[in-house]
């Protein structure tokens, strides 16, 4: 069938005929590079141009050369602020209301962003760009990017020509969960050699830029770089560690009653700003213990010390760009995904795992490991007076629909096209505006339809109004915005904004609203529900028929109960068997058998040639969490680390010369109990009590072989590989009694209701 689009003519003959190539897209003449540079729970006033007294100087360069947005809002989380920056259509219309983890059976939450809502690389790859993308995806159901795939949902899949990163939500700075392309791989480098990741996906990032810039210089790029930073675990070099030692001795309270001052002064926050009172359970820092003090101090001086060398880094990326004499014809645009977390409760956790298990950190155990914090050994996150700090003059944390979840820094860089620099814009803006902003610029359409699919309608608003001197007091080109985060709820129109704190398992219509004019009160501290309950009323309905429109319904405030659901249909649709022929890749943790707070067994089918052939069968987790499954010295070992507390299973027999079955039995016994027993060929040894278990493993997945990351054991050096063969590693998870699986349901909404 003849090419109906081909633009020559085609006679009987060569001589007959005329020749005609395809012409390669290019975007507008002028259309400039793009860099986003997306920080993890930053909040309002981390930055050092935003008030905080953390040394950013990198990114403050940025903004004194460019402009800061003091209106700017995301969506309260990561995943979802991130489908937002890349389509221009909110959370909910493209299926993302969470993480990516999640899948709840309704439109808005099923793990991927809608093919009906293409992304910005997709468009801008169409319209001639060269798309990059590295760091944090968070964008696939993670179900879905173990090595076999599918791919669909990865960067690559959707619109990016390369990638290196970590598919997850969080990994570990100094053992990371990497992936290059479509393929898992292993870090460069190791901690006691000075690896960290932040580093090396500058440099990863740096050699995809030379490599486009020497290749392809006709093209204009776009480079998506997502940090871990700041993000839990806060790990940083020694030597970040050490620079902020005593910074923050004076606490929280003086901290942040600095860092406001500092605003104000700077003009991030309009003058007769109140500062917003302690949220719920946050302590005056001098009610505080020496010891609950000594934590929340180190703490926050390893969030520091992150960010401190995460600007160090950025500050990498703009002299790259430099060097390859591309700067001025760069747009950068630095944001958070979401605010100040959450998530280290009220003195701050070692082990974030603690936090999604339900089980409170002790404090004493904490103490004692006050030198771990910062390091390969920990998996730190502050304490709520510190991320409220972060969140100065702001109201609440990350998950919340107030202003400390959902009004963030934004920078936007970009000499050959800012006639304002340094200037400060006070529109009210959303991260959906971003991604229009940029098509505008690159004078590229939003198609109607891609790769044969009707596309949803953009819900941003173009913010290139405001990079010229003209729009420091252009008035806002949007005029209502909706909130939705676990039921939490909130809504903007023309200057006013009503917002509902949902407290999780109650009724939402239950949920008191509070209505704030935030045009005169930017940290929402003058609640007007009472004098003014016809606007109220207004806005409240203004936010059922936005959430109607846009795909925010059905309510729903489950949120860690959702974790559990692809081992939910693993179980339902695979079996609970789970067979692997080893040598394999690495297995992340969603795409690992789903044995998290269950009773399970482990059957490796093995064969060591010598007495001397040790090393590990199978390990899951990290130094903080997780278990493993080895011989050493002939014998077998089962290692079960709650939380550091170490747990040995050790056969009866040693492991023989020639092939054999080692296997563990692991039984869950009254309600977070369990028992564990190593067997060499059937004969078991003896049984050993665990007391506890855990529900959610580690964030770092599961290697057969040998333990490449974070050892799960103190007892070898990583990555002690097995140095026979294992030739089936069978994993079955047994049938639990309806009464057994409602108890445990029971349990892990429990653990979920007690951290909220």
């Amino acid at each position: 069938m003849p090419d109906e689009t081909f633009g020559g003519v085609i006679g009987r003959t060569v001589d007959e005929s005329v020749p005609w190539w395809r012409p390669s897209p290019h975007p507008a003449p002028g259309a400039p590079n793009i860099v986003f540079i997306v920080l993890d729970d930053t909040g309002f006033s981390h930055l050092g141009c935003y008030g905080s007294t953390i040394e950013t100087p990198n990114i403050d360069r940025l903004a004194a050369n460019g402009l800061r947005y003091t209106n700017f809002h995301t969506t309260a989380l990561c995943s979802p602020t991130r489908a937002c920056l890349l389509t221009g259509r909110n959370h909910h219309a493209v299926g993302m209301r969470g993480l990516s983890n999640w899948s709840s059976g309704f439109p808005n939450c099923t793990g991927r962003i809608a093919s009906s809502a293409a992304t910005l690389a997709e468009v801008l790859r169409d319209g001639g760009y060269s798309t990059l993308a590295v760091g944090k995806w968070h964008l696939a159901p993670m179900e879905e990017t173990s090595a076999a795939g599918p791919f669909g949902e990865w960067p690559l899949g959707r619109g990016f020509d390369r990638y290196y990163g970590f598919l997850q939500g969080e990994t570990s700075q100094f053992y990371p969960e990497l992936y290059c392309d479509n393929r898992p791989v292993d870090p460069p480098a190791t901690p006691e050699e000075g690896y960290h990741l932040s580093e090396d996906l500058v440099a990863q990032a740096a050699a995809m830029l030379r490599d486009q810039r020497s290749l392809a210089p006709d093209h204009p790029f776009f480079l998506y770089l997502c940090f871990g930073a700041t993000h839990a675990p806060h790990q940083a070099p020694p030597e970040y560690l050490a620079k902020y030692r005593g910074r923050f001795d004076a606490g929280w309270d003086e901290v942040r009653a600095d860092w406001f001052a500092r605003q104000l002064d700077m003009g991030v926050v309009p003058p007769g700003t109140d500062l917003a009172p302690r949220n719920p359970g946050v302590r005056p820092w001098a009610d505080l213990s020496a010891d609950e003090q000594r934590l929340a101090l180190r703490l926050q001086e390893a969030f520091a010390a992150f960010l401190d060398h995460t600007d160090a880094q950025i500050g990498r990326v703009v002299d790259s760009l430099a060097e390859l004499g591309v700067l001025d014809d760069t747009m950068i645009v630095l944001l958070s995904d979401n605010g100040a977390s959450q998530e280290g409760g009220p003195i701050g956790v070692l082990d974030t795992m603690r936090y999604f298990n339900g089980v409170p950190e002790d404090l004493a155990e904490s103490v004692a490991r006050l030198d771990d914090i910062g390091g390969p050994r920990s998996n730190a996150n502050y304490p709520w007076g510190w991320a409220q700090a972060g969140n100065t003059p702001l109201k609440r944390y990350k998950q919340n629909t107030h202003g400390g979840g959902v009004r963030d820094p934004l920078v936007v860089h970009w000499p050959g096209g800012i006639t304002d620099p340094g200037g400060i814009r006070s529109q009210f803006c959303h991260v959906t505006d971003l991604a229009p902003t940029v098509l505008e610029l690159a004078g590229l359409p939003t198609p109607d339809v891609f790769r044969g699919v009707p596309q949803q309608p953009v819900s941003g608003t173009s913010l290139a109004y405001t990079l010229g001197a003209e729009g420091a007091d252009a008035p806002t080109r949007k005029h209502i915005q909706h909130f939705e985060m676990f039921g939490h709820r909130g809504i903007w129109h023309d200057g006013w904004k009503a917002v509902a704190y949902h407290e999780k398992g109650t009724d939402f219509a239950d949920d008191a609203w509070e209505l704030y004019h935030l045009d005169s009160d930017f940290s929402e501290c003058h609640d007007l529900a009472a004098e003014r309950p016809d606007k109220l009323r207004e806005l409240v309905e203004r936010w059922w028929a936005e959430a109607g429109r846009h795909g925010g319904l059905p309510l729903d405030d489950r949120s860690g109960e959702l974790f559990g659901a692809a081992g939910r249909r693993h179980l339902a649709e695979i079996g609970r068997r789970f067979v692997f022929y080893p040598p394999i890749a690495h297995v992340n943790a969603d795409a690992a058998p789903p044995i998290g707070a269950r009773s399970f067994t482990i059957d490796a089918e093995v064969v060591r040639d010598d007495d001397a052939a040790d090393g590990v069968l199978v390990a899951y987790g990290a130094s903080t969490s997780g278990f493993c499954l080895y011989v050493q010295g002939g014998r077998a070992v089962f290692d079960y680390n709650l939380y550091t507390h170490h747990y040995r299973a050790v056969s009866a027999a040693a492991v023989p010369v020639g092939a054999s079955t080692v296997s563990v039995r692991f039984s869950r016994v009254g309600k977070r109990e369990a028992e564990a027993v190593v067997a060499v060929d059937g004969v078991e040894g003896e049984v050993v009590r665990i007391p506890g278990v855990l529900r959610m493993i580690s964030a770092l997945g599961m290697d057969v072989g040998r333990d490449p990351g974070s050892p799960a054991c103190d007892d070898y050096q990583a990555p002690f590989p097995f140095a026979g063969t294992i030739r089936r590693l069978v994993f079955e998870i047994p049938e639990r009694s309806p009464a057994a699986e409602a108890e445990a349901e029971a349990a892990d909404a429990r653990a979920q209701m007690s951290r909220q």
